[in-house]
């Protein structure tokens, strides 16, 4: 809709993992360098972690958009999977036909490695979304990674996912995995310079012939709400330009960069700040009232408890509730027992 107004050719801030688009900032510089340091040198388990936005799968796709023709990949974005489901996928990826059982998978499985081997090629298994993996599924990747030579892994295994990812395996039943680890690295966020270049570099991509659309004030801004993460990032300079262009404006600044935080209820708005300033007001407002109203209930239950407790005691004391109890168990004379204190209060 914006696009002509802005002179771009395509959408500049969309969340599509798009390697075209990627910026690497120092980190995922360092996160891709070691994705490819991983694979090339056979190192076996590689782990990378990040938080929801980081740019985890963004850098997956640009380790398989640059890939050696070599390199057979299997890449699993969703791993929540049962054990059958995980060798069937599996199979399809790497081509091995139709596997009736774990047993029969792994025959073929390790008929391929050393064919793969022979032929110098180079075997990858990518699971995105790592921090889903069941405990067992974690188990039986650990155990493929047991199909090697002498001197090389014949699969090299990327495991991919959110900071739990890190939790999990820290667990001692996967400590034997977590000991076959070579390589790991966590992305985090941009700072507001390479926030700057971010969008620059997308803007850029997308064919803008002017790169200042986003004032100096609005990358502050989207910097301050987002906080470097490239998803939100996106999700936010979509919005503002979408904003811009209803508006009429060529400049987006701080102040649309404010009002689509607000409709976005993102962290630090205007928006969810007057939500926590009505709840305060009305805590402090209504305060005392509320410790009154707790004080009173508290003082009603109290009460209760202790009429109860005399009423009781009176009871126990006539004589007429262990009568009652009494006779109520006497074979002799099984009178029920609200007849018999009927009887006693007459």
């Amino acid at each position: 809709m914006y696009l002509s107004y802005y002179g771009l050719n395509e959408q500049p801030f969309s969340i599509s993992p798009d390697p075209r688009f990627l910026y690497l900032s120092e980190v995922h510089r360092e996160g891709l360098a070691n994705l490819t340091y991983g694979v090339a040198q056979r190192k076996g388990f590689v782990v990378i972690t990040g938080e929801v936005g980081t740019g985890k799968t963004t850098l997956i796709h640009a380790l398989l958009a640059d890939v050696p023709q070599k390199v057979r990949v299997a890449f699993i974005s969703n791993p929540t999977l049962t054990r059958e489901e995980f060798f069937y996928l599996l199979a399809d990826a790497y081509k091995l036909g139709v596997i009736e059982h774990k047993a029969h998978f792994l025959v073929q499985f390790t008929q391929f490695l050393e064919k793969a081997y022979s032929s110098d090629e180079n075997v990858v298994l990518i699971v995105d979304e790592a921090h889903s993996l069941s405990h067992e599924l974690l188990e039986e990747i650990r155990l493929l990674s047991n199909l090697e030579t002498a001197g090389h892994k014949l699969v090299n295994i990327i495991l991919v996912g959110q900071p739990e990812l890190d939790e999990k395996l820290s667990s001692p039943e996967l400590r034997p995995l977590t000991q076959r680890i070579t390589l790991r690295y966590h992305l985090f966020s941009m700072t507001l310079d390479e926030t700057t270049k971010y969008i620059e570099t997308r803007l850029l991509r997308s064919g803008a012939k002017d790169l200042g659309i986003f004032t100096d004030s609005a990358i502050q801004s989207l910097y301050e709400y987002t906080r470097g993460i490239p998803r939100l990032i996106n999700i936010l300079a979509d919005h503002a330009l979408l904003t811009g262009y209803v508006k009429e404006l060529k400049r987006i600044d701080n102040r649309v960069i404010e009002e689509c935080a607000a409709e976005l209820r993102l962290p630090g708005s205007k928006d969810e700040k007057d939500t926590k300033n009505i709840t305060n007001i009305f805590y402090h407002r209504y305060s005392r009232l509320i410790k009154a109203v707790m004080i009173i209930v508290i003082l009603f239950i109290v009460v209760s408890l202790g009429l109860l407790i005399l009423w009781w005691g009176v009871l126990m004391n006539d004589g007429i509730l262990t009568s009652s109890i009494y006779n109520s168990f006497d074979k002799d004379n099984p009178v029920a027992a609200h007849e018999l204190i009927a009887g006693d209060v007459k």
